[in-house]
């Protein structure tokens, strides 16, 4: 019974933490990116998100304060909230597209970030531009104290664009989260 219990979690372990790094950016104030290619998942409610079994992968942004050179009060690696993030993924081959707004969600590997199941514009074995696209969040959205308008300004960081070419997703389509449960 341990062996079984030992070979499952090590599977799980496998499968839950296969994620695609597209790519990684460092912004001032220091904001650190981390935009990935993860395993598809069950993600609630419903109602708002793709279900598993039509989808091809997690499209993830990864936002967080850097673990120094941050402004005064930022707690270390903490998640940046309030930003706009979305994501066009353009099939290289064909040049369909398909745009996500990423939403915050929370999970006991990420904690927060923001994230999509999404179905690919093409097969999983083409090649994908990925951009990804950073609009900070609106004065009715976020309040700034005074010392943060004399330090950094008047918004949280500037609006940002990145841009990956060449992303190949065939693996990490082919992961599932999938945990077989004990009876």
């Amino acid at each position: 019974m341990k062996k079984v219990l030992l070979i499952i979690l090590i599977v799980a372990s496998i499968s839950i933490s296969q994620e695609l790094v597209i790519g990684e950016e460092r912004i001032e104030p220091g904001i650190v990116f981390i935009f990935e290619g993860a395993v598809k998942d069950h993600i609630m409610p419903l109602g708002m998100h793709l279900e598993e079994n039509q989808t091809h992968v997690h499209i993830e942004a990864r936002v967080n304060w850097d673990e120094k050179n941050i402004p005064d009060g930022t707690p270390p690696g903490g998640f940046v909230p309030y930003l706009h993030v979305t994501s066009k993924v353009t099939n290289q081959r064909t040049g369909m597209s398909t745009y996500i707004d990423l939403v915050p969600h929370i999970n006991l590997i990420d904690n927060f970030h923001y994230a999509r199941n999404i179905s690919l514009p093409g097969k999983d074995t083409d090649f994908y531009t990925v951009d990804f696209f950073i609009t900070p969040p609106a004065p009715v959205e976020l309040a700034l104290h005074r010392d943060w308008l004399e330090g950094y300004g008047e918004k949280v960081m500037s609006q940002s664009q990145f841009t990956y070419k060449d992303v190949y997703f065939e693996e990490i389509c082919g992961a599932s989260r999938t945990v077989i449960k004990k009876k």
